[in-house]
Formats: C-alpha cells, sequence, structure tokens
C-alpha cells in the first residue's frame, strides 16, 4: 500500500518529470505541448499507484496481476499519438511528437511505482535525444557537400509538390525532406526542401531545372 504522502510526491515528480519534456515539445510548436504531457505523465502516475493499492487490497485473496491497469496505459495512450501524427501532402509530422507521448506516459508510471531513478534517468535522456540529436544532425547534413538545403518560392497551385518531385527524380536527386509553408503574400507559398544529390547532378543544375517548372518564383539555398 502506497501511503498519502509518498502518493502525493510521486503525482508531484510525475508532473516535475513530464512537465520537462512538454515544455520541450510546446517550445518547438508542437501539437503536442506542456499541458498534455504532464496529463498524461500524471495520469499513468495515478494508474500505476491504484494498480499498487488495489493490488496490496486483494493480495492472497485472488490471483489478480498489478501490472494489468497498468499495461493499459501503454496501449491505451496510442490514440492520443494518433491525434499528434499530421499528414502534410507527402511529408508526414508528429511522429516524435507520438513518441515523446508514449515515453512520457512510461516516465508516469515508473513515478508511480517509485522508480524514481528510471523516471529521472529516462527522462534526461529523452530530452538530450530532442535537443541534442537534431543539432548534430543539422551539423552532419550542413557538412556534407550532396545534401542541399532549397527554400522553393512558388504559386500555390494544386500539384506543385509532384511537378517538384518528378523534376527532382528526373534527376536522380533524392528528397530527404519536403513540406509546405505559407507566404505573406497571398496565392503564394514557400516550399523548403532538404534534397541528396546523386553523382550525376549538381546543385546549379538541380536550381535551373526547378526555375523552369511553371509557378516557380524563387529559389534560395539555405
Amino acid at each position: 500500500m502506497v501511503d498519502d504522502y509518498t502518493t502525493v510526491l510521486r503525482l508531484v515528480v510525475s508532473v516535475v518529470l513530464g512537465g520537462i519534456i512538454g515544455f520541450e515539445r510546446q517550445h518547438r510548436g508542437k501539437t503536442a505541448g506542456l499541458r498534455t504531457h504532464i496529463l498524461v505523465c500524471l495520469g499513468s502516475c495515478l494508474v500505476a499507484i491504484l494498480s499498487l493499492n488495489l493490488y496490496s487490497d486483494v493480495e492472497g485473496k485472488t490471483n489478480a496481476d498489478p501490472a494489468r491497469l497498468a499495461a493499459q496505459v501503454v496501449s491505451g495512450i496510442g490514440f492520443l499519438g494518433a491525434g499528434a501524427i499530421m499528414k502534410e501532402g507527402p511529408t508526414i509530422k508528429g511522429l516524435t511528437t507520438a513518441a515523446s507521448l508514449w515515453v512520457v506516459a512510461s516516465v508516469g508510471l515508473a513515478a508511480g511505482v517509485g522508480a524514481m531513478v528510471g523516471a529521472v534517468a529516462t527522462t534526461v535522456l529523452v530530452v538530450v535525444a530532442l535537443e541534442v540529436l537534431p543539432k548534430i544532425d543539422k551539423l552532419y547534413a550542413s557538412r556534407s557537400p550532396r545534401v542541399a538545403n532549397l527554400v522553393i518560392k512558388s504559386l500555390d497551385k494544386p500539384g506543385q509538390i509532384g511537378r517538384i518531385g518528378s523534376c527532382l527524380g528526373g534527376l536522380g536527386v533524392g528528397i530527404l525532406q519536403i513540406q509546405i509553408e505559407d507566404a505573406e503574400e497571398p496565392g503564394k507559398i514557400f516550399i523548403p526542401v532538404t534534397v541528396k544529390l546523386s553523382d550525376r547532378s549538381e546543385l546549379d543544375q538541380v536550381i535551373n531545372e526547378l526555375c523552369g517548372i511553371e509557378g516557380v518564383l524563387d529559389i534560395n539555398k539555405k
């Protein structure tokens, strides 16, 4: 049986740990931010505490498994994760946020059962993964002569992403990432794209070919 003082302490710890991860997501403008991560972590912690308390009440009287109630958190968090994932054209966003929701639920469970070292260590590692790894990835990409970041300014025309993709494919250029952003001017959009050049393609040639697409107004290198 988890006493009242320990219950409150574990719930507070879950709020702090969930808030740390949630703050990082909210700082980056993701769909699930501070409050969502806190609530997920707090709810998971409470479920874990209830599992322990319920089991202590029936211990020796039945073959109840204290992990059954907590296990539903792991499977039930899927609906929140699915809500955080969005498809924008050929790009899928929200996978990392969905994963962070799943992890923060696990952190809450760990805090609820008293595994504080695991909960704190996981929180630290999650923040490192979310903050440090993207910087390393960008540094690696910037040093690679075969990877380029372009920002295409275009008219907002149906099928424009497809035309750009077909053009790059014909040049043997791989698309690592592509998305659409609103421009300040009505009827116009920005299309940031990260491409991987093949041995037979040069960046200037790629830009010239992209400029020849109907509706493309300007292309800048990042």
